[in-house]
């Protein structure tokens, strides 16, 4: 009870912020008076929602941008309109699908053509599936996007991110955007071969556990990269509940009364983005990795999230798989 109250009131953590701050309050300071110049992100599902608002505040601190973009029109449509109000902003539009492992390679390919430095990337692209749907890979849609695609895109990415740290001195970072939903998913539901057949599918379900694998990603690579003494961090945020399609997309499966009580809670999109946007710049995430933030503070995750061996066993179980699909 007394939590839900923090999170009505907006009351600040221990960071000095809280449920009611915004992307461009967590980021002033860090503008201000710490953010490196020439800086470069690249953020999935930034053609909407949470994703476009770190986007244009991200690109208004100075930070040249990414978009990943299945649909190249909307994501050249967000560029126009974060250029209109920021002239000088550097956006770049790219063709990806990410349920695609063709496509994310493709993507990764000519990126990396470019010869830019990678300094931050934010996973935040995710999908929610009312009925069972299935990537060209073969693979449950939503799985398959949310979780598997971002895996193999970091994977392309990585090395180029140690790179640039090693380079600038500028430690890299990785934001993975995950759900308070994780919470949710039970260990003997979290089975890697059902999560990409589901034999009783259940989009809610598949969300969560879609976010409880991002998590569990986040805390796994962390462990290889201290291992590597790589300097580049990686943590899992949870934006809160936004006014997003993601959340329209769930609408069906509550009443319309329960709707109505859950808009009480919902956050603005620039609310939504604060926690990824502090994460990402903020001079307090410095050297932090392996953590779960919920309204740009620290927080707890589940017993299961926190599980490392499986985690581990998720990780194999997701290179295997990247392999095996490749050679096909």
């Amino acid at each position: 009870m007394k939590q839900t109250i923090r999170y009505l009131v907006g009351v600040a953590g221990p960071s000095g912020f809280g449920s009611n701050s915004t992307a461009e309050q967590v980021t002033k300071d860090c503008y201000s008076f710490s953010t490196p110049r020439n800086l470069t992100a690249i953020i999935t599902g930034a053609t909407s929602g949470i994703g476009a608002e770190t986007a244009r505040v991200l690109a208004k601190r100075g930070i040249r941008i990414v978009i990943p973009a299945r649909d190249v029109e909307k994501g050249t449509a967000v560029k126009e309109k974060i250029q209109k109000e920021n002239p000088n902003a550097k956006i770049i539009v790219l063709k990806i699908d990410l349920s695609s492992f063709a496509s994310i390679k493709r993507f990764c390919t000519e990126f990396l053509s470019l010869g830019l430095p990678l300094n931050i990337l934010i996973n935040n692209a995710g999908k929610f599936c009312q009925n069972l749907e299935f990537s060209e890979d073969k693979i449950e849609m939503t799985f398959a996007t949310n979780y598997l695609g971002h895996h193999l895109m970091t994977e392309l990415l990585l090395e180029k991110m140690i790179e640039t740290a090693t380079q600038t001195g500028v430690e890299g970072r990785i934001i993975n955007v995950s759900s308070v939903i994780h919470s949710w998913v039970r260990r003997d539901r979290f089975n890697f071969n059902n999560m990409l057949s589901p034999k009783n599918y259940n989009g809610t379900r598949a969300y969560a556990q879609s976010k409880m694998a991002m998590i569990m990603h986040a805390k796994e690579l962390t462990k290889q990269l201290k291992a590597r003494n790589a300097r580049v961090m990686i943590n899992a945020v949870h934006p809160g509940i936004v006014k997003t399609g993601i959340f329209r997309d769930h609408k069906g499966l509550v009443t319309d009364s329960l709707f109505f009580l859950a808009a009480k809670f919902l956050k603005s999109t620039s609310q939504g983005a604060s926690t990824t946007c502090y994460v990402a710049l903020s001079q307090e995430t410095n050297g932090v990795s392996g953590k779960y933030f919920v309204d740009c503070n620290e927080s707890h995750c589940s017993n299961l999230a926190n599980d490392e061996s499986e985690a581990r066993k998720l990780w194999k179980q997701s290179r295997a798989l990247i392999q095996r699909r490749s050679q096909c």
